[in-house]
């Protein structure tokens, strides 16, 4: 009985709600019934001001209002929904639909109307149509909002001098049109930087294009960037678009754009210069609104030097220069990064990890991070999907991760307090190594059992 009521409540609560404003009885109760029937809720009102009260009180998928409704009429009613419930559709019945009327409805805001007598096998139809209409909407909104806090310049990490200023700088050229040149060693979020640029541009509505110039064989670039006409060379079947094309309007984001071979260089400057394209093939040209965005890890004035890069399309891409730093030289953001990774993770993996202990905290800002970000976030996500605990712990951490590696700037000058940090480290790697079995750590130590937890208290080490 229990799973009867819960079965049927379920099924009220997925049930789309409709209003039915209609000053004809016989209408407004068979339009009702048939919309009930049919697996939709409804409520009805009989005049204008009844209709927005409930729709003030009520959340409704769609709206059905008559045109000519007493007190308030259906386009008074439908002008007053983006206030009330900007999340309704609206469906305008009339029985004498004309163009302007037709017109003045859809520009009021209606998404249809219903020409009386309905043809109710018609209106569900219609209904169906608007309820999908409204599906696409809200995951439009969705995403819009997913992405707007993703690559909001507030969720690139960091408190450190540098990366506030880079904070400032993509605020500033956000909503310029200026081609911007990201630059950093692999890893330290330039793709990120550049999402977030074309997020908060008046270009965020239209598509941001991402392509990377080293996955690229340098047979297949000029087609890649500008499209190419069927027909236009051996095993050319059909039309292509390039990247150019599908970005127009919008941003395209060149990565590792040091890659380009130096005879596509020439052409990529041509249509960045003059804001056209012509595919392969083509005897005409393509006028483009795209905004470039670039990014490499490489030493592009060295490249120029030894003639791999361009000077001329090296100024027109660096028109701003944003340099990412490397971890090393932000180590006071490791702690935020670690912990935003954790809430990420936590979430997608479904855990429950508060943090990371001290010791492992050191390990991680002492590490040389090679991959930057990306490898620091690889690591947390491990470490988070094997954490058995509350906190991660050295046993969390894969084995790449060295504890011996100190910075020398952080070793004490007195030989004492040395060798209580060289004990401690090589302590916890033997630890490590046997995955904190204590008898076989003491073994290859040398030591006694007892010995191993006199030092484990002296030294401080957390297990």
């Amino acid at each position: 009985m229990v799973k009867s009521i819960n079965s049927k409540a379920l099924l009220i609560k997925l049930r789309r709600r409709i209003l039915i404003a209609e000053n004809d009885p016989d209408l407004r109760n068979s339009l009702s019934a048939y919309l009930n029937e049919n697996g939709f809720r409804c409520q009805s009102a009989a005049d204008g001001e009844t209709a927005l009260h409930l729709l003030e009180e009520n959340e409704f998928d769609i709206l059905i209002a008559d045109l000519k409704l007493p007190k308030r009429n259906g386009i008074e009613v439908l002008e007053k929904i983006p206030a009330i419930c900007p999340g309704t559709l609206t469906l305008l019945m009339t029985a004498s639909a004309t163009v302007e009327t037709s017109i003045d409805a859809l520009r009021k805001g209606a998404i249809d109307y219903l020409v009386k007598p309905l043809d109710y096998p018609g209106v569900l139809h219609r209904i169906k149509k608007a309820i999908q209409l409204k599906e696409v909407l809200s995951e439009n909104q969705y995403l819009r909002q997913e992405i707007h806090s993703k690559y909001h310049p507030d969720q690139i990490i960091g408190e450190s001098p540098t990366m506030k200023s880079i904070y400032n700088l993509i605020g500033k050229v956000a909503n310029s049109s200026s081609n911007i040149l990201i630059t950093g060693r692999s890893g330290t979020g330039k793709e990120l930087v550049a999402r977030a640029i074309h997020q908060n541009s008046p270009r965020a509505d239209a598509p941001f294009i991402a392509i990377n110039c080293g996955a690229i064989p340098d047979t297949l670039f000029e087609s890649e960037l500008f499209g190419l006409k069927k027909g236009s060379f051996t095993g050319a079947t059909m039309d292509k678009d390039g990247v150019f094309r599908a970005a127009n309007g919008g941003t395209l984001f060149l990565d590792e754009v040091g890659e380009i071979p130096v005879h596509t260089q020439v052409k990529l400057l041509r249509a960045i210069e003059s804001k056209e394209i012509k595919p392969i093939g083509s005897n005409n040209s393509i006028i483009m609104d795209v905004r470039v965005l670039s990014a490499t890890n490489k030493d592009l004035m060295k490249e120029i030097e030894e003639g791999n890069f361009r000077e001329d399309l090296y100024y027109r891409l660096n028109i701003i220069e944003i340099h990412l730093p490397s971890l090393a030289e932000r180590k006071e953001d490791i702690p935020l990064l670690v912990n935003h990774f954790i809430r990420i993770y936590n979430s997608e993996l479904k855990r429950k990890v508060l943090g990371v202990d001290k010791d492992t905290l050191k390990i991680l800002m002492n590490y040389k991070w090679k991959g930057e970000v990306r490898e620091l976030e690889n690591i947390i996500e491990r470490a988070v999907l094997l954490c058995e605990g509350d906190y991660i712990t050295l046993r969390d951490l894969p084995p790449n991760i060295n504890v011996n590696s100190l910075n020398l700037n952080d070793i004490p000058d007195d030989l004492k307090s040395s060798v209580h940090n060289f004990e401690r480290q090589h302590i916890l790697a033997i630890l490590r190594r046997v995955d904190f079995d204590k008898n076989k750590c003491a073994e290859l130590l040398g030591i006694g059992l007892s010995s191993l937890y006199r030092k484990i208290d002296e030294l401080g080490i957390e297990l």
